[in-house]
């Protein structure tokens, strides 16, 4: 061997990272099959090579039945060939390749949890493969943010969450959906989770719609919440950057449990906590117009302060704790209502409730006002009477003078008397003046008819 491979083998030990004793070993092997291959070849052999010069030498062995060498002798070919070379080329590459998955496993074998940057080669439905430098990761569907796009080339962040030795090599499994994912996040922007100050309780998360974490402090000069969200949101935003969009709640953790589940469901306000600690249930009592904030999107809030706090959540509002329906109410209302402003609020009911006997009979008043333009008219007439001689013509010609009484008249069901009511509105002392100039006038016609006649008798 020349000293040219030997400083290939120099080259791939700096570029590969595999040590040249591997890559020695592995080419040995190979040379061993190849020279299997050789015409007269010894069943058995071994090959050594010089580490110093580069020098190949190839012993033939015999074995006993147990597998002891009972003859060995130098059997070096002169010349391997072409198919030889091809062959211990080969053997060399495979043997290169798991040399550097073994690595690669024991590089990254232990490291489940920790937070590592790759770029994205390849993305599709079935999973995304990125690299991470010195290794490839997988990161299958189920482990993806929904909906979430991975071009191909973008530097992205993931969680170890498995490595994997299998025959064909390690496989490196990464997370970008699961929760430990977001305490990696926060490790990176909070030096106080770091140190130990502030410390993560419990996470519960929804990839890609909304994530609560209850941080609690260590060091009472600390305020969790505010060493989380960073000075004007600059610590948290760098998280949702990360998550592409994903809504980000900080609540602080309480020991008291109902406390702590009313900090879980904020950002509505809760008025009281019920707990069952024997059924793990806990009942929540809300104002109603905060109802539907704290129940949230499709319950989304309610799922994650429950999965937060371990207590089943049944959130209810005031009038629901007091057995009350709005609903209800208003029935109830409406029926309590009186009978005129029933009518006043829905008229057309009111007619329908007026029966005819009503409408006929009319207002009891009619006959009182009739009698009262009688006596109105009287006094007139008979004023007028006193200067006509003609009295009975006068009275004959006056039908207010001799009005009956107005009496109520039965009419067919469902039709009223259209002139009862006009009559008793008509103001009778007018008519009584237009009657009184007709028997004046019938004065002036009667003298004239009797200068004509007595003019007219001597013409006779």
């Amino acid at each position: 061997m020349d000293y040219n491979l030997l400083d290939a083998l120099e080259l791939l030990e700096r570029e590969k990272g595999v040590p040249a004793e591997t890559i020695l070993d592995a080419l040995a092997n190979a040379l061993v099959s190849a020279y299997k291959r050789t015409p007269g070849a010894a069943e058995e052999a071994r090959v050594t090579i010089d580490a110093d010069t580069g020098e190949i030498t190839v012993y033939g062995q015999e074995l006993d039945e147990d597998g002891n060498v009972t003859d060995e002798w130098e059997d070096t070919p002169e010349d391997f060939g072409r198919i030889a070379a091809q062959t211990a080329k080969q053997v060399i590459m495979q043997r290169l390749r798991d040399a550097k998955r073994e690595q690669v496993f024991e590089l990254y074998e232990g490291r489940e949890g920790d937070l590592v940057t790759g770029i994205v080669q390849q993305s599709d439905h079935r999973y995304a493969i990125l690299d991470l430098g010195n290794a490839e990761a997988i990161m299958p569907s189920s482990e993806r943010i929904p909906y979430e796009r991975l071009e191909r080339g973008n530097r992205v962040k993931a969680y170890i969450l498995e490595v994997r030795g299998e025959g064909k090599g390690p496989q490196i499994v990464i997370s970008r959906s699961h929760p430990e994912f977001i305490r990696s996040l926060f490790e990176l922007e909070v030096p106080e989770l770091v140190d130990g100050d502030v410390e993560i309780r419990a996470i519960a998360r929804e990839p890609g719609h909304r994530t609560k974490i209850a941080v609690a402090s260590n060091d009472p000069n600390v305020d969790p919440v505010g060493a989380c969200v960073g000075a004007r949101g600059s610590r948290v935003r760098q998280v949702v950057n990360e998550l592409r969009g994903e809504k980000v709640d900080i609540v602080e953790w309480r020991d008291d449990t109902s406390s702590f589940i009313a900090e879980a469901l904020s950002p509505a306000r809760v008025k009281e906590v019920r707990l069952d600690d024997e059924e793990q249930v806990a009942t929540v009592i809300v104002p109603d117009h905060q109802l539907s904030l704290a129940i949230g999107k499709e319950g989304q809030n309610a799922r994650l302060a429950a999965r937060l706090s371990g207590y089943k959540i049944d959130i209810q509002s005031e009038s629901q704790d007091l057995g009350l329906d709005i609903e209800d109410e208003e029935e109830t209302e409406a029926a309590d209502l009186p009978a005129a402003e029933t009518a006043e609020a829905s008229p057309e009911l009111a007619q329908d409730e007026a029966t005819p006997e009503d409408a006929a009979t009319g207002p009891s008043d009619v006959d009182e006002a009739a009698e009262s333009a009688d006596d109105a008219a009287d006094e007139p007439v008979e004023a007028a009477l006193d200067d006509v001689d003609v009295a009975d013509e006068s009275a004959a010609d006056d039908p207010v003078a001799d009005a009956p009484v107005v009496e109520p008249v039965e009419e067919p069901a469902g039709e009223a008397p259209a002139d009862t009511s006009v009559d008793a509105d008509v103001p009778v002392a007018e008519d009584t003046s237009g009657t009184a100039d007709e028997a004046t006038a019938d004065d002036d016609v009667t003298a004239d008819d009797e200068t004509e006649d007595e003019d007219a008798a001597p013409a006779g």
